[in-house]
């Protein structure tokens, strides 16, 4: 069972369930940390929500930094694992993160809730300023009438700015806003509006 086989399945079980098709975002590999992390499949709407996939070829080696990453940005998280995974996976991820098992069933796979997912209390506002190019991280603080001696600093003390001057929730809002509005900044097969 490898990560493409589970991934199609998941994109199609969450292109299914979005309850505002017109408004969400599927973005897959989105990059966070400046870098530090990539998530399998990103789900962009009234909040966001993360999905990593733990197959039965891969191995758990980066799932402690990993969860150090997600857990700065994501309202919501969701470990898709082969069930070879699934025992070692659960002592190491938080309480709050859904669990999916994906089992070999005959005719392919399943995917099975093992646990769902609640809501992140310990985001990052650096972090999710950070998933701002420099030009939205501009452009929000001129929103907010934070730019004044601004505009020519670097995106790293906009983003502090933007996490200290707006309140997390103004932050993810803005966030999630631009990340929806980017033209041409993923191929079309690793972004797609949830219906389609």
């Amino acid at each position: 069972m490898r990560d493409i086989d589970i991934r199609k399945i998941l994109l199609d079980l969450i292109t299914e369930d979005c309850d505002k098709p017109s408004q969400s975002l599927i973005v897959e590999e989105l990059g966070l940390c400046q870098g530090d992390a990539r998530i399998d499949v990103a789900v962009i709407n009234s909040y966001l929500h993360g999905y990593e996939i733990k197959s039965a070829r891969d191995t758990l080696g980066r799932l402690s930094s990993q969860i150090e990453s997600y857990n700065k940005i994501f309202d919501h998280v969701t470990l898709v694992v082969s069930t070879s995974h699934l025992e070692k996976s659960l002592k190491q991820i938080p309480d709050w993160w859904g669990v999916c098992e994906a089992k070999r069933v005959e005719g392919g796979i399943q995917l099975n809730d093992i646990r769902p997912c609640g809501k992140n209390t310990d985001i990052d506002p650096l972090a999710v300023a950070q998933l701002l190019w420099r030009d939205e991280a501009l452009e929000t603080l001129e929103e907010y009438d934070f730019d004044k001696g601004f505009r020519s600093k670097p995106r790293s003390i906009l983003w502090e700015r933007l996490s200290t001057k707006l309140t997390l929730k103004d932050l993810q809002t803005t966030v999630r806003d631009k990340l929806k509005a980017r033209d041409n900044w993923r191929s079309a097969s690793t972004q797609m509006q949830c219906d389609g």
